[in-house]
């Protein structure tokens, strides 16, 4: 059986026989005009759509698509399309990823407010993000990362000013650092990025194994490595990481 036959309706069809494409002779054409008005005609569609498909159909079509093959040359991650959104950002020095899934927002550097007996260093105090008050974080101070020297001084302070072309530093000449909010098991966290990038997208057979000798702090959050423009970025475990800051916060 062809996947293109199929029963011939059985039904009215009316408007072939009395209707605009018969003889004209209907006489509820002057109540609708035209057949596409009627309801007799509505309900023919309806039944078209409604009608049971003939048998063998459905396993035709299914040995159809089981049939089609992987071209050759393509991995079956790339033929699936299973790829990851992420959105590349730097702290410091520190390429690093987190899934794009959990950014809501992006805004330009905002007053961080400390909260008396607990700011810390990780726990930088309190920010207004469009009337909304969430906690803002360090994350270069939970993953204990090096501080670049060209942005040395407090978070607080580190966020007030752009790097320019005069700082020694090994990253684009002009870039300026962000707030970015990020949302995980229904809580918000705000924390400042030196830089960030609009949403990658990589198949997965394009991420490594993070190293297996564990030198640093970010090397324990780290889920996957990204190569990305000719750098090493990584690929952050988002809930071992924010189940850290809940637990050194909370």
């Amino acid at each position: 059986m062809s996947i293109y036959t199929s029963n011939k309706p059985s039904f009215n069809d009316c408007w072939n026989q009395i209707g605009v494409t018969g003889d004209r002779s209907c006489p509820e054409l002057k109540t609708f005009i035209h057949c596409r008005n009627c309801p007799v005609y509505s309900l023919a569609g309806r039944g078209l759509l409604e009608r049971e498909p003939p048998p063998g159909y459905i396993n035709e079509w299914t040995n159809l698509l089981v049939s089609q093959s992987v071209p050759q040359g393509e991995s079956a991650l790339t033929q699936l399309g299973e790829t990851i959104s992420v959105i590349i950002f730097r702290l410091g020095v520190e390429w690093l990823a987190l899934s794009a899934k959990l950014f809501k927002e992006v805004t330009q550097p905002c007053v961080i407010h400390t909260i008396p007996h607990r700011s810390n260093e990780i726990l930088l105090g309190i920010v207004n993000i469009r009337g909304e008050i969430l906690m803002c974080v360090s994350l270069s101070n939970l993953l204990g990362l090096e501080d670049n020297p060209a942005n040395s001084g407090s978070e607080q302070s580190k966020i007030q000013q752009p790097l320019t072309r005069k700082s020694k530093t090994n990253v684009s000449p002009v870039m300026y650092q962000r707030m970015v909010v990020v949302e995980i098991e229904s809580n918000r966290w705000v924390f400042p990025v030196d830089e960030i990038f609009s949403v990658q997208r990589f198949h997965t057979n394009e991420l490594l194994d993070a190293p297996a000798v564990i030198s640093k702090a970010t090397d324990t959050y780290t889920k996957w490595i990204i190569i990305w423009q000719d750098k090493k970025v990584n690929y952050l475990d988002d809930e071992l990481l924010f189940y850290t800051l809940n637990r050194k916060i909370m």
